[in-house]
């Protein structure tokens, strides 16, 4: 079954007015097929494939010029011929058409680099990150329960076919995290990597801290930076800044880890069933690795711009996320994973926006079913997380 993705609309009006696209994100995200389904009519080639990867290496000039009596070309993970774009550049500059070239990527910092020298002013960048809870819900695939969409995380295989959680990303995790990671950062110690993962696992939700992962691992602070660079412009590890602009009081000011999809951190942890999640003593880090992914893909998904931060002051009092919707306008968000109702976290929030001068509504994000408005605030179900972001953005143009 094929899901229609919430980018579909903004990926196609950007075709018309840039004459190149690039989707990037992680890999399996569904960048293939959305490329597809958008223009089902372009050609399309993988660089992954061995033969059309050493043409475009051996003579790009003519690889380029093979598609052009094409309507247009999907050109999947460019990164892998980065030289490509060089060349790109000319044909581009004579074509003059708009959307011709639809280029996937799953390696960020690659592309972006080679953006930035030889495409600026004539691509638009997306960032396609795995299936939102509302794009499951609008064919009647989401999982009955919470739990079950941790332990099942949300890449798209995972709805297409009947794959094994366990299996499914146990292979994930060799086939493109540790290899695609080790071979850029030509990482020899395999077991030493694996163990990094499992630690980062183990703290998401937490401060990030280089020393204390350096020596969990065994490796110096710097190895240590450079692989989470690599985790994170690989779309597999999500860093959440701190918050800390106009504020007397002393605050944190280094950011959180978090992991894109939750599925990832229930596999390196072990996890091997979705009902180990209900007592599971990472079950509110897992929910709120989750909440904040979901918030991330709204804002990617729909043009907004994703000033996504928290804020944690040096006696621990914290506010989960906050949405910077303007620089006088932030909304706090307290992510809980408990089903029971407590605005005790509403009210907090709202003692909160008088130290922060704003003015603007409170929310809860829980695990319950039910979304509705108490007196201190709105109350959001798991279910509906978008809601918070679509519905502040509404209130603004109103």
């Amino acid at each position: 079954m094929l899901i229609t993705r919430q980018m579909m609309p903004r990926l196609k009006k950007l075709a018309s007015q840039f004459p190149v696209v690039a989707l990037v994100g992680p890999r399996q995200s569904g960048k293939t097929t959305l490329a597809q389904q958008a223009f089902p009519d372009y050609a399309y080639v993988s660089l992954e494939d061995l033969d059309i990867r050493s043409q475009a290496q051996n003579d790009p000039r003519l690889f380029l010029t093979s598609f052009d009596t094409a309507a247009g070309v999907i050109i999947d993970e460019i990164q892998e011929v980065p030289h490509l774009f060089s060349y790109l550049q000319g044909f581009v500059d004579r074509k003059q058409k708009p959307g011709f070239y639809i280029l996937t990527g799953s390696q960020n910092f690659l592309l972006y680099e080679k953006i930035t020298q030889s495409l600026a002013g004539r691509i638009a960048i997306l960032t396609l990150l795995p299936l939102t809870v509302s794009e499951l819900k609008n064919v009647n695939r989401l999982p009955a329960t919470l739990e079950e969409v941790l332990f099942k995380g949300l890449y798209p295989r995972m709805y297409a076919t009947k794959s094994e959680q366990e299996e499914w990303t146990a292979h994930y995790i060799a086939t493109y995290v540790e290899r695609d990671v080790r071979q850029i950062l030509q990482i020899s110690d395999v077991l030493t990597f694996q163990r990094f993962l499992k630690i980062c696992a183990a703290r998401t939700g937490n401060i990030l801290n280089y020393a204390e992962l350096a020596r969990d691992t065994d490796i110096s602070p710097n190895t240590a930076k450079a692989w989470i660079s690599i985790l994170q412009t690989s779309y597999i590890i999500n860093i959440l800044p701190p918050y800390y602009q106009n504020f007397n009081k002393r605050v944190i000011k280094s950011p959180k880890l978090y992991f894109y999809d939750t599925s990832l951190v229930c596999s390196l942890l072990g996890i091997k069933k979705a009902e180990e999640l209900f007592t599971h003593p990472l079950r509110g880090a897992l929910f709120e690795s989750f909440a904040i992914s979901e918030l991330f893909k709204y804002c990617y998904n729909t043009a907004h711009k994703a000033d996504l931060y928290f804020w944690r002051d040096q006696q621990d009092q914290e506010i989960d996320c906050i949405f910077e919707k303007s620089h006088d306008t932030l909304i706090p968000i307290e992510i809980k994973a408990s089903m029971t109702i407590n605005t005790h976290p509403l009210r907090y929030l709202n003692a909160w926006k008088s130290g922060a001068n704003t003015t603007a509504e409170s929310y809860l994000i829980y695990a319950g079913n039910q979304s509705f408005q108490s007196p201190e605030g709105h109350i959001v179900s798991w279910k509906e997380i978008e809601q918070i972001i679509s519905h502040t953005m509404k209130s603004s143009s109103d």
